[in-house]
Order: C-alpha cells, then structure tokens, then sequence
C-alpha cells in the first residue's frame, strides 16, 4: 500500500485490505506519519485507496525581526487523499488520485486541491515493470498572502526490472522531467563558502534520476539499496558529500504483516530512519474478505 500512495496505477487487488502505517523522526524533531489503506471492489473491478500524510514541526518560537521571543506557535503540513486503479486489456493499469493539501503556520493558513494521474505496463513473463505519473496538477484555494502560488508539479517515469536468473533487481527514477535545471543556487552562502554554481549539462541531467538496487532473500526478505543524485548534489556543503544521497533499507513479508525499516543519509554523519508496518487485515480479523 505504500508505494501506491506516490502512484495511483500501483493500486491493484494484490493490495487488497492492506493497511499501512509508515513513521519517521527528521531534522529539528520534525515528524512524519503515513497512513493508507486499499480495497478491491469486485463489482466494478476497482483498487481503491486512501490514506493522510502528516507533518509536525511541533513548537516553534515566535520572534519578532530583532530577535525578541514572544512566544509559540504550532505548524504543520498534512495531506489527504482518495485515490482507484483499474486494469485495461493484460498488462495495463492506469489511476487517478484526488488530493486535499493544508497547511498550518501559526495564525497562517493555506489548502489547496491537486491530482495525479498514473499509467503501469507489466510484463510478468520479463518481471518488467514500467510506469509513468503526473503528479500535483491542482490550483491552490487559499494562500498565505492571498496570492496564488504554483503547486509542485512532477513528472515522473520509472523502471523496474528483476533479473530472471539472479536474485537481484534495479529500477530507475527520473523525476521533474520537465524542468532541466534543478539546483537551488544561493549566491550569497556560494560566495561566503567559495561553492562553485557552475554545473555540467552532465550533472544537471543526472539530477533527476534515483537508482535503486534489490536484493531478493528468499521468498519472503528483500533489501534495498538507493541513490538520489539531486539530494547528494543539494546538501553537499563543499567538503565532501560522504553518503549523501544514499539510503538502504530491508523489507520483510509475513503472512499477516509486513515490516519494512530504511535509513537515509543526508550529511556527513547525518542520517534519519523510518519505519513501516503493513497489516494485512482479511488475514488478522478476516476485514475485507
């Protein structure tokens, strides 16, 4: 159910009433909770799914522009969304998801309301996997300032592939396709840190791809090593990037629950965890069966 919630066309009746809830501690104490759930209509030959993400920043102090403490104030960020998938001809699947976006800043508020739209191919006698999604097409209701803002729209295409004779898989991620250009480029700090803002065609092109590595352990294990090539390229702070970028994590499937934990680094020295647990409910207390 996890993967689903960033692609509506990976909703299929395999997923059918699982439920899963993903949480993760970031920078600053920052936390993240992921919750969703699928169910496969058998009537309409329809996956459906739900699910809420939600960002805590906790408490923050309130100051004024010379520094002077006033207070507290609380912020947050969550996301709801409604998402189906159905299956055309053999090997395709294509899904739409309907998105509520709200954030809170103290007395600053703001929602919007956004789509994706995705299509997968699957050939299962080449364990391939290919996928394409359109992500954040929406318009915001209400601002910050009363202007309107764009929504971080994205253009995604992926590929999966397990080898046939080897335990191993690869897939590979190009997002934001379709702006060339993704580097953030602060003159000041590049001065004041003699960071260099010139950048290759090469490293621009490379920034929108994610690698992954899978390494399937018997029937039931499987771990997985990535690469984010924007995420090492946007927090190397000039002094070597270590694991920036990277992240490894293992998956584990029961018959009633799947457990799955990553880490991901993000500095020198610097990484944060997550945490994921999937229950598969008609096999705990026979719900959707």
């Amino acid at each position: 159910a996890g993967p689903s919630f960033t692609n509506p066309s990976l909703l299929s009746p395999v997923l059918h009433a699982q439920l899963n809830v993903d949480f993760s501690v970031l920078a600053g104490g920052v936390k993240a909770f992921h919750l969703a759930d699928v169910y496969f209509h058998k009537k309409s030959n329809t996956t459906f799914g739900g699910g809420i993400f939600f960002l805590d920043y906790g408490s923050i102090k309130q100051t004024d522009a010379a520094g002077n403490v006033y207070g507290t104030f609380k912020a947050s960020d969550y996301l709801i969304q409604f998402s189906a998938s159905r299956t055309y001809l053999e090997k395709w699947r294509y899904g739409a998801t309907l998105k509520w976006i709200n954030s809170s800043y103290g007395s600053y508020h703001s929602f919007a309301m956004a789509a994706d739209i995705g299509v997968l191919y699957v050939d299962t006698s080449r364990q391939l996997h290919l996928s394409v999604v359109a992500k954040n097409m929406g318009y915001p209701i209400k601002t910050f300032n009363g202007h309107p803002e764009e929504l971080p729209f994205d253009l995604q295409v992926g590929i999966t592939k397990k080898l046939e004779k080897a335990p191993f898989g690869f897939s590979v991620t190009a997002h934001h396709l379709h702006q060339f250009n993704l580097l953030y480029n602060d003159s000041a700090y590049n001065i004041a840190n003699n960071v260099s803002n010139k950048n290759s065609v090469f490293l621009k092109a490379a920034n929108h791809f994610v690698f992954a590595t899978h390494l399937y352990i018997g029937a039931n294990l499987e771990g997985i090593i990535g690469f984010n090539q924007l995420r090492n390229a946007e927090l190397n702070l000039g002094s070597g990037s270590g694991l920036t970028g990277f992240s490894a994590g293992v998956a584990a499937n029961f018959k009633r629950l799947h457990f799955s934990f990553a880490h991901a680094a993000y500095q020198k020295g610097i990484g944060y965890n997550q945490l994921g647990l999937t229950l598969i409910l008609n096999s705990l207390v026979g719900l959707g069966q």
